[in-house]
């Protein structure tokens, strides 16, 4: 899993796979779910995410019930 997030374009992306995009649906205004050709979500992208996210500058990752 990738995160990155471009202050330029304010927008984050959440990658989950390399695998090709082959749809794109937008859930909720500004949040934008890219799927691959069976149906996964490969990417999650948030625009405006400075708007949306306290730090978008600031990423924290846990694993629970190891």
């Amino acid at each position: 899993m990738k995160v990155k997030y471009d202050a330029e374009v304010d927008v984050m992306r959440i990658l989950f796979s390399d695998s090709e995009i082959s749809e794109s649906d937008e859930e909720k205004q500004g949040i934008i779910l890219d799927y691959d050709d069976k149906g996964k979500i490969v990417a999650i992208e948030i625009l405006n995410a400075s708007k949306k996210i306290v730090n978008p500058k600031s990423v924290e990752y846990e694993i629970e019930g190891v």
